[in-house]
């Protein structure tokens, strides 16, 4: 070796270590500008805003909603609402749709009330409202009293400490609705034990 091959050695090493080689040199492009970021990332807010995809959008909603308004009348469980959700609710509402209420007879009798309170009689007026104040003291007595039924029922099915907050309102609420007009529908008839 000369004396000189160390020192070119050296040389050609110190270059070597100077220059970047194209992998490190960066990304291989340049850096976009703010602008060109920007709309590379923006997304529509607005969808397509044809007519017929409008039309198309219109027609899933519309399914959608349709299968879950029947989802919720055939009482599926994921289509309830909260309120209606559970194990137990589910077995009061069957032990409510099982049997005639009192309650179900107050939108009749209103409509009643209505009709013959327009007579100046104050007999029949007289008449009307006690016969109100009854069925209002009837309708309470059934729901109490059902909502007693339900909850022991409950009690023995899932335990007394698991009975949920609020069952026996629920039961009251749905007691007084007239049978077609409850949601979910009644999935069990009239005089089934349950």
């Amino acid at each position: 070796m000369t004396e000189n091959e160390p020192k070119a050695a050296a040389k050609t090493a110190a270059k070597t270590a100077a220059k970047p080689t194209t992998a490190a040199a960066g990304k291989g492009k340049a850096t976009p500008s703010r602008k060109e970021a920007e709309l590379a990332t923006r997304k529509t807010i607005v969808s397509d805003r044809t007519p017929e995809a409008k039309k198309a959008a219109r027609n899933k909603f519309r399914e959608e909603r349709n299968r879950a308004r029947l989802g919720m009348a055939a009482g599926e469980e994921r289509y309830l609402m909260p309120r209606d959700r559970g194990p137990q609710k589910k077995l009061a509402r069957d032990m409510v749709d099982s049997r005639f209420t009192v309650g179900e007879m107050m939108i009749p009798m209103m409509m009643i009330v209505l009709f013959f309170s327009l007579n100046d009689s104050v007999l029949v007026q007289g008449v009307l409202v006690l016969s109100m104040w009854t069925l209002v003291a009837a309708i309470i007595v059934d729901a109490l009293m059902l909502g007693r039924k339900v909850a022991k029922a409950v009690a023995e099915k899932y335990g007394a400490d698991k009975v949920e907050r609020g069952l026996r309102w629920y039961v009251a609420v749905r007691s007084t609705q007239m049978r077609w007009m409850r949601t979910p529908k009644p999935q069990v008839g009239r005089g089934l034990k349950k």
